[in-house]
């Protein structure tokens, strides 16, 4: 078993984030705009599904890995986003 971990959108990810998923957060967190009232930033969580890294933003934004190990972002809902 492998424990996950949470962090600020916007920072950088941990060093257990494999490379691909990180490119995949940065473009998510690049898209976020910065809130003018200074409300926090959403939280990042990583948790592993057999033993494959899944981030979930606190906004329902998911990031995985496809099969060739690419990043692929999608919504909790079940949309994928180009």
């Amino acid at each position: 078993m492998q424990l996950g971990t949470r962090w600020t959108s916007g920072d950088e990810p941990p060093k257990v984030v494999p490379e691909a998923l990180a490119r995949g957060i940065r473009a998510v967190d690049e898209s976020i705009p910065d809130d003018a009232l200074g409300q926090p930033r959403p939280r990042w969580t990583l948790t592993w599904l057999e033993a494959r890294p899944i981030a979930e933003l606190d906004t329902g934004v998911i990031v995985s890995l496809d099969a060739d190990g690419e990043p692929v972002v999608r919504h909790d809902d079940g949309d994928e986003f180009a």
